[in-house]
């Protein structure tokens, strides 16, 4: 097969000048150069594209990001209608509730010593330090406290996801933060968009509620911890639902987008929903139709976060492998501020698809679909 090698555009010192803005950052000077300055204006151009087609989009967030302040960008996101849902860690909620409340979180040094840190009740991730005491410890008792008003007015049902949990912490938030415009939790409670941990025991979110059957078994008196009081988000209202909104897409003919920040169980969260409905569930869903996903991990350690996204077409996660995804390898902390201010100077603001409120609704007629195929 004849090939054209020479299509591409002939590249040229760069030309830069002082007063440049993020897009013609990108489309003057990265999209003329190559690696991953090519990779990243193509991710760009590939989020402002899930956008302007109007795509139910997706944001991953693997680690922790938002002690870096990551939280901030993902607030803009969500009020301008860009992000529909977003898959995470307990991790990055958790950190990002200590900005809602004012609690400290600086700037630090990554070569400290750690015996020294921890003395003084410093908690350091890498060049950021966090108090023991006045930040986690404080902290704690918030969601503590957040999570037992809930549960006192009954607010769980007996089957939730942690999308519910996490919209009702949000709420909480919003009702007693100084500062819950800070926060990216309470801003998707406010404007319903499911929040999915699907990891919810491996944070100090998880390990707080544990606290909650502890604190009802002392009140009353019991020697042993009611099953009632405990709050347990389930693993497969959280497969359903996510799986849900994805069917809820494909119905209503609306692509499918996926912005990816690292890799994890956020990642592979998201790209399971296809093989739910097709593999599980026996229904057909090609899976996202756009991904771009940042990341600095290897594909060929076996590690899912480096499995690359055409590697997915095999699993059924992507309609056709070389199409439709961009993979810059890049620190998310550099990478993703980009694609975010990006989208904010060339995109209009979205109108919410508020999946939030209609969660309970979606994931009934997706088991509804379901039973039919089991029948017949």
């Amino acid at each position: 097969m004849s090939h054209n090698y020479w299509e591409g555009k002939s590249i040229s010192p760069l030309s830069l000048t002082g007063n440049l803005t993020i897009t013609e950052l990108v489309d003057n000077i990265f999209d003329g150069m190559g690696y991953n300055a090519k990779r990243l204006a193509e991710a760009c151009h590939l989020f402002k594209a899930m956008i302007d087609e109007n795509s139910t989009l997706c944001l991953t967030l693997a680690g922790a990001m938002t002690p870096v302040g990551m939280g901030g960008g993902i607030i803009k996101m969500i009020e301008n209608g860009f992000i529909d849902w977003i898959v995470t860690t307990g991790a990055n909620t958790y950190h990002d509730m200590h900005f809602a409340y004012g609690l400290p979180v600086h700037q630090g040094d990554y070569t400290a010593d750690d015996n020294e840190l921890a003395d003084n009740d410093v908690v350091r991730i890498y060049d950021v330090y966090i108090d023991m005491e006045r930040t986690l410890m404080a902290q704690d008792k918030i969601i503590q406290e957040l999570t037992r008003k809930a549960v006192e007015r009954n607010l769980f049902p007996e089957k939730f996801s942690s999308a519910y949990y996490y919209k009702t912490l949000g709420e909480g938030i919003v009702e007693t933060a100084k500062h819950p415009e800070r926060s990216f939790i309470a801003s998707a409670s406010r404007n319903n968009v499911p929040v999915f941990v699907p990891s919810f025991a491996d944070s100090s979110v998880g390990m707080n509620t544990s606290y909650i059957p502890i604190v009802a078994s002392a009140i009353s008196g019991s020697k042993e911890l009611n099953s009632g009081d405990f709050v347990d988000p389930s693993p497969t209202m959280d497969v359903l639902e996510s799986a849900a909104i994805v069917f809820s897409s494909m119905k209503e003919d609306i692509p499918r987008g996926a912005l990816e920040v690292g890799g994890g169980v956020p990642k592979n969260f998201l790209q399971q929903t296809g093989p739910t409905i097709s593999q599980i569930l026996g229904m057909e869903c090609p899976g996202e139709n756009y991904v771009v996903q940042v990341t600095v991990d290897r594909p060929d350690t076996g590690g899912l976060s480096g499995a690359t996204i055409n590697e997915g077409k095999s699993w059924g996660k992507i309609p056709k492998a070389g199409e439709g995804n961009v993979v810059p390898y890049l620190d998310a902390t550099v990478g993703i501020p980009i694609i975010f201010a990006y989208a904010l100077e060339n995109c209009k603001p979205r109108k919410l698809k508020r999946y939030g409120s209609r969660l309970p609704r979606l994931a009934g007629e997706l088991v509804e679909a379901a039973k039919e195929k089991v029948e017949k």
